[in-house]
Parts: structure tokens; sequence; C-alpha cells
């Protein structure tokens, strides 16, 4: 029996008491709260992109029908990506100990013997290891995306949208069959107040042989409480700015704005890594080309000043949960632009294509309500200033609302009309 105890397989070799259904119950509870929200709000940055207005901001192959479209995405509030985003990524992060102890909690069924002991059995085991295997992954691929380390092969977005299915069905098919057990655990618990320590011998995640307890089921939940307040404390600060993103220890946008002057607030991309060089945005290289439904015009930045400019205080909130306070932004709103090539009234869509040479999303399309907003400007100044080389000079687009990564830095071309 000893000798047994030594494998995985034997119940035996699991000897932790906090093991149990009411542990397991209680994290799988908080579990299904959290990752409903992290779904939805996944969903919600999904429709950010508008996916369905041009394959330029969607680059998943094959997405069939789980590239629903969910609305076009409004520009008020003017902060709505920097909390349905915040709140995805702060969320996620929050729950990783809660994530890892409720795996913990469970292993012993990860090793069960038989494997399948009928069918259904055997469903359940396929639905339990793409429940895990998803899970892990799709948590594991947001942090680095949110430390900017792009270690995993191919690119973020499609590798998360489509983890993000797989673990969703599986977390779904998970929830059906156990939540009503987990709510009667939870509720028997909470009337009769057993013992602690004292579980229904016939469980499996119960030890038939478990060790003394060096701490109690209460000191594990403050462990694993104490971990995710930790985690949130050291990373809301990136989403709410201005003096909480000192706090933002473990973010690489935390801390304290960048030195800089009125262009010192956070990036992700600079010009070198975007390979834009001083000659590509000189004044008497750079042109802006605006074309539309009356043909197509060329305006070099001392033209677009000539232009009415307007003024926008607008933040910046990317996919990485991060964002900037309001800037004031300075520049030529793109409906006036789009009149000059003969959309007068309602703007149609626009793509913007940038100059920059390396990287995702060189071109980006925008609704026709975002470029009918009025504080959809094509940026020339920032807090007062010229825009800087990495936010964007000579030109950058600003819209309200929208993700980070729509907002095209390094304009070159905008083509008005049906995309």
């Amino acid at each position: 029996m000893r000798d047994q105890d030594r494998l995985p397989t034997s119940p035996g070799f699991w000897r932790s008491p906090l093991r149990g259904p009411w542990f397991t119950s209680v994290l799988g509870l908080v579990l299904l709260v959290g990752i409903t929200v992290l779904f939805v709000t996944g969903l919600v940055s999904y429709a950010a992109y508008n996916p369905g207005l041009s394959p330029v901001n969607d680059t998943t192959p094959d997405k069939g029908l789980l590239g629903f479209y969910l609305f076009a995405w409004p520009t008020d509030p003017v902060w709505l990506y920097r909390l349905t985003q915040g709140v995805h990524v702060t969320l996620g992060i929050t729950l990783i100990p809660v994530l890892l102890a409720k795996l913990w909690s469970v292993v012993p069924r990860l090793f069960a013997l038989p494997p399948a002991r009928s069918v259904a059995h055997a469903l359940e085991r396929i639905s339990l290891l793409l429940l895990v295997g998803g899970g892990l992954f799709e948590f594991t691929t947001g942090v680095l995306n949110i430390q900017l380390d792009y270690v995993f092969p191919g690119s973020f977005y499609p590798l998360h949208f489509y983890g993000a299915w797989v673990f969703f069905a599986a977390f779904v098919a998970h929830a059906v069959l156990k939540t009503p057990t987990a709510l009667r655990t939870v509720r028997r618990r909470l009337r009769d107040e057993p013992k602690e320590g004292v579980e229904p011998a016939a469980d499996t995640l119960v030890s038939p042989r478990p060790d003394r307890p060096t701490v109690s089921r209460r000191g594990a939940f403050g462990l694993v409480g104490g971990g995710s307040l930790l985690l949130f404390l050291t990373t809301v600060g990136q989403s709410l700015g201005g003096p909480f993103r000192r706090t933002a220890l473990l973010a690489p946008h935390g801390t304290a704005d960048p030195n800089g002057g009125p262009n010192g607030f956070q990036i992700n991309k600079t010009a070198a890594y975007a390979g834009i060089t001083a000659a590509d945005t000189h004044e008497d290289a750079w042109r802006l080309v605006v074309t539309g439904r009356t043909g197509t015009v060329r305006l070099s930045r001392a033209q677009l000043l000539q232009l009415p400019l307007h003024s926008s205080s607008l933040p910046i909130a990317c996919v990485e949960g991060w964002s900037t306070a309001d800037q004031w932004w300075r520049g030529v709103r793109l409906r006036d632009l789009a009149a000059l090539v003969g959309h007068d009234g309602d703007p149609p869509d626009v793509l913007v294509e940038s100059l920059q040479r390396h990287g995702a999303f060189r071109r980006a399309a925008l609704r026709a309500n975002q470029v009918a907003d009025p504080r959809t400007l094509l940026a020339l100044y920032v807090n007062g200033e010229e825009l800087s080389p990495d936010h964007g000079h000579p030109a950058r687009v600003i819209v309200p609302a929208a993700p980070g990564v729509l907002n095209t830095k390094w304009v070159g071309r905008l083509t008005f009309g049906a995309l």
C-alpha cells in the first residue's frame, strides 16, 4: 500500500487535509462569476475593433460563426474602452491565485484511474482536459501580452481568440455539470457548519490518509484572497492612471508617467521600432494623401495647419489594459478632411494607412460614426506642442473610446468610402 501511494494515480498520494468538496466548490463559484465577466469583456473588446468593418481590423483566419459581430462600437463615453478592457485585464490578473488554487484542489482527479469508466465519463474527462489546458493557455498568453513579452508562436490576437472559445466551451460544459453540486455543498456547509477538516469520506478529493493540517481552510482562503488582492493593487493603477499609476508595479506602463514634457506619456510602439525615419516625416517629403468621391488631394503639414483646427481631450486605452490620462489633442477633424474629397454631410467609413514599415496594424478602418464624431481628429499637436516622433509626428489619428491600435500614428493616407 505504501508503494502504491508513491504514485499520483493512488488516492493516498494526495495527503493534504485541505482538499475537499467545500474548498473546491467555493473556488469554483468565484471562478464561475469571474470567468464569465472575463469572457463578456473579451467579446466587448473584440467588438471595439469593429471586426466586421474591414479585414484589416480582424486578421483571424477562418473564424466563421465564431467571429459574429456584436454592434457598431460607439464613441461615447470616451472612457468606455478604458473601462471594459481595464476590467478584463485587471480581473484576469486578480483571478490567477484563485485559478491556481482551484487546479491544486482538483489535481487528484486528473490522475484518477481508470481514465474512462463510460462514454459519459470519457467525455467529462476530455472536457476537463480542455478546461485545464484552455485556462492555463488563456491566462498565460494574456499575462505575456500584458507584459509585452511576445514569446508565443504566431499572433496573440488569433491565438487568444480561438483559445478563448475552446476554453469557454469547456468551461460552460463543466459549469452545467458541477454548479448545482457546488451550490448544494456551500449551502449545506453554511447551514450545518461541520467541524474544520471534516468532509464526506466518499468524495474523491478527500485523502484516505490525510497529513496533519499546517493551515486551516480559512487560512488557505486568506492566502488565496491576499494574493489576489496584492495582484489587484499592483495592476489596477495602469488602467486608472493619474496618481494610481505609481501603484502598478507589475505593469510595463505602471509607475509614474515617463519624462519628456507634454509628449511624456506612455507608448507601446516607438518610431524606431516602426521603421520611421526623419527622412519619412520631414516637411519637404511628407504629404497626407486624402482620397474620396471627388478624387485625391495631397496636403503638406503647412497646408493642414491652414484648415480649421479643433481640440479634444481624450485618453489612449490599449488592449494590454493600460491607459493614459486625458491628453489635449489639436488638429483637423476627420469629417472636415472627408468633406475636402466630396463627402459633405454624413461622412463614410475611412481606411487609415500609416508610414510604419514593421509591426501589426499598419492600416486600420474606422466606422462612419467614428469619422463623424467632432472629437475625432487627425492630430498635429498634443498638450500644446507638436507631436514627438514616438507619438506619431507629423500626424496621427485620435478617436474617442477606440482601442489604442486604431489611433494610427505616422498617418500617410486616408481613403474615405465603402470598405
